[in-house]
């Protein structure tokens, strides 16, 4: 079983105006832990999109125009994942995409490989979050010991992290970073210590 962890920055919170800017992913067995592929690239975008941005959304991850206007145009980032994924065999039942906000990750997605060819190459549609694998483990957990389901529950990736005892993600926020950050509270999540990536 392959897990894709993938994350992905944005001019902004909407998927309808606007535009991812960055997407990494690094492609585990998730039984030997072995990285079977990484990929990382800026995407670029018009001055014209980056005009429609939230300032707020390009404070947080710290991009400006000249970085994003150098970065590569959406059809070989299409045709370079495409090749990875098919080199792979990443199908659906054998590979799940696994993020922190899939809902989010997966409409910018959809902007750089339409949901079509998706489809056609019969990728995985399910979208797993860490938010919901923590979440229920601390249900689980609760019931174990006997307790009624905690009052409040942080499932930011953040708050994950602080409650494993690890550090929050870097800033300013990068793909690849969130990538590592996200791995890492993966593996605190379901105590896994003898991955490679």
């Amino acid at each position: 079983m392959l897990g894709i962890f993938l994350d992905i920055e944005t001019t902004g919170l909407d998927a309808t105006r606007h535009c991812p800017i960055d997407i990494a992913f690094k492609i585990i067995d998730l039984s030997s832990g072995f990285v079977l592929n990484e990929y990382q690239s800026i995407v670029k975008q018009s001055m014209e999109a980056w005009q429609q941005r939230d300032h707020r959304s390009v404070e947080f991850n710290g991009f400006n125009y000249e970085a994003v206007a150098a970065g590569k145009d959406i059809g070989m980032i299409n045709q370079e994942i495409v090749e990875i994924f098919s080199r792979l065999n990443i199908q659906r039942g054998n590979a799940f995409f696994i993020c922190q906000n899939p809902a989010f990750d997966r409409a910018f997605f959809n902007q750089l490989i339409d949901i079509y060819i998706q489809e056609g190459l019969r990728w995985p549609y399910h979208w797993l979050d860490l938010a919901s694998m923590y979440w229920a483990m601390c249900l689980s957990q609760a019931r174990q010991g006997g307790r009624r389901a905690p009052e409040k529950i942080s499932v930011s990736k953040n708050s994950i992290a602080q409650a494993f005892g690890l550090p929050p993600e870097t800033c300013p926020h990068r793909a690849m970073r969130g990538v590592d950050h996200l791995l890492d509270c993966y593996k605190a999540v379901f105590g896994i210590e003898d991955w490679r990536s």
